[in-house]
């Protein structure tokens, strides 16, 4: 696809269908993005408004703070030892890294990006960016010779897909194989629901027994977003292969792409508490718990989705009558076809609603129960 044929943007499909989801005469319950609606943390707004004079322009590389926040982080809930400063660094959110990476890294015409065949679409438009071709697949043997970046995600959007320990090292040896850098977009990892993940014990790939202890080629991408409700600041980060990250680092200052000061400030210490990320667990767990059985109630089957913030469903028939049929109790959600070409009878459903939203769609979609 070339450049200055982007695609629509999707989401402007489901105008009609929100319309339909508001007019239901208890209101609409929007289950359609992944946008958090809980409060941030007060120790995360806190340390924001201490740091507001942020007089000086921020380092790229960012705060000694933070790098070593991140570095204890990873040690602590990933199982990644032995990370240095360097070997990280803060982004602006993590979904403009995953557009830029094929770019920041020299991927273009003639390369192929492989992502995952239930996909985030920005995986495929960071290839477009970079004019590479993005290829689908799950299967390490299929990834095509000219393939120079792999995105694995995992916790996965929207399936909620757990790739264990033997997949990830299967898909790192490979990558090496290839010559490929291979990046885990690891943004839902503390949001495991069944065994054995529901512990917080999702894989890295940075974990060494996945690389062997050999970061080389190897990237890690977290988010704040969904953890601590810091959607709304952007923030985030990547870990892994100093020699990369010292790529990235460069790449960034010349592009003047640097994590604003107060920012740096509350992401060290949201990072550095526990506390809070297990209390909105908990509440997206109860959401789940709801949701979930209310959803198979009215016909659905549940795939996957045992990690991560989303319900992967279907009721075996094309998405967009699926996504109508909620429309019409008020629910919206998101169609299959907006995650790649594979999955045309599913729809995602976010757990990101408030408590009484949540119940109103559980309730709905009981009373249309299959008996």
């Amino acid at each position: 696809m070339a450049l200055g044929a982007l695609p629509e943007y999707p989401w402007d499909l489901m105008v009609p269908y929100r319309d339909r989801a508001a007019a239901h005469r208890d209101g609409i319950v929007d289950l359609s993005i992944g946008s958090p609606i809980d409060p941030t943390p007060r120790l995360v707004r806190d340390a924001l408004a201490a740091s507001t004079d942020a007089h000086s322009y921020p380092t790229t590389v960012g705060t000694t703070a933070l790098r070593r926040a991140i570095v204890d982080w990873f040690a602590r809930r990933r199982g990644v030892e032995g990370l240095e400063t360097d070997a990280v660094l803060p982004t602006i959110g993590s979904k403009e890294l995953v557009a830029l990476l094929p770019f920041f890294l020299g991927v273009g015409a003639g390369d192929a990006v492989v992502h995952p065949r239930a996909a985030y679409p920005t995986y495929e438009m960071g290839a477009v960016f970079a004019g590479a071709d993005a290829v689908a697949s799950d299967e390490p043997d299929e990834w095509p010779e000219n393939t120079r970046l792999v995105w694995l995600n995992s916790p996965g959007n929207p399936d909620g897909r757990v790739l264990d320990v033997p997949a990830l090292r299967r898909a790192v040896a490979r990558a090496r194989e290839l010559g490929a850098v291979i990046v885990g977009d690891e943004c839902y990892a503390e949001l495991g629901w069944e065994a054995p993940w529901e512990d917080g014990a999702v894989p890295s790939v940075l974990d060494p027994a996945v690389t062997g202890g050999d970061p080389r080629g190897v990237l890690a991408i977290y988010s704040l977003s969904k953890q601590s409700n810091m959607a709304g600041y952007r923030a985030a980060f990547v870990g892994g292969d100093p020699a990369l990250i010292a790529r990235l680092t460069t790449a960034r200052k010349h592009a003047g792409l640097m994590v604003p000061a107060p920012l740096q400030a509350a992401m060290a210490v949201a990072l550095a508490d526990d506390a809070h990320v297990q209390e909105q667990k908990a509440r997206y767990r109860a959401r789940r718990e709801q949701l979930l059985p209310a959803l198979e109630d009215a016909g659905f089957r549940i795939d996957h989705s045992e990690a991560g913030l989303y319900l992967w469903a279907t009721e075996g028939r094309d998405a967009w009558e699926s996504i109508g049929r909620l429309a019409d109790l008020g629910i919206l959600g998101g169609p299959g076809h907006f995650y790649g070409p594979h999955f045309p009878q599913h729809v995602r459903l976010s757990l990101t609603a408030t408590d009484e939203r949540i119940r109103q769609a559980a309730d709905r979609l009981r009373a249309t129960a299959v008996r």
